[in-house]
């Protein structure tokens, strides 16, 4: 996240409507945030789902089209895009 921008950043999140609740198989939902160096602010978005399949059917789905439809940054807001990176639980 660009310097100046984390605020305006968290209410967009808190303000959206993310329609998981919809989802069968999603559990929970988290918007983390990392370490502020001078050039950025890092933020994880962290769900968890009851198994990888109903996520990636949650990734095709109409309530992740909507929930991704209004998800409308400012100018500025974002360094680079959002890199996707998974993660399973073994134990």
């Amino acid at each position: 996240m660009a310097p100046g921008f984390e605020n305006a950043f968290e209410e967009m999140w808190r303000n959206r409507e993310s329609y998981l609740d919809e989802v069968p198989g999603f559990q929970k939902f988290n918007l983390i945030k990392g370490t502020t160096e001078d050039t950025h602010t890092t933020y994880v978005s962290h769900s968890t789902w009851a198994s990888r399949k109903v996520f990636v059917d949650w990734t095709d789905s109409e309530a992740f089209r909507k929930a991704h439809s209004q998800a409308k940054s400012p100018e500025g807001m974002h360094l680079s895009h959002p890199k996707f990176e998974g993660f399973e639980v073994i134990m």
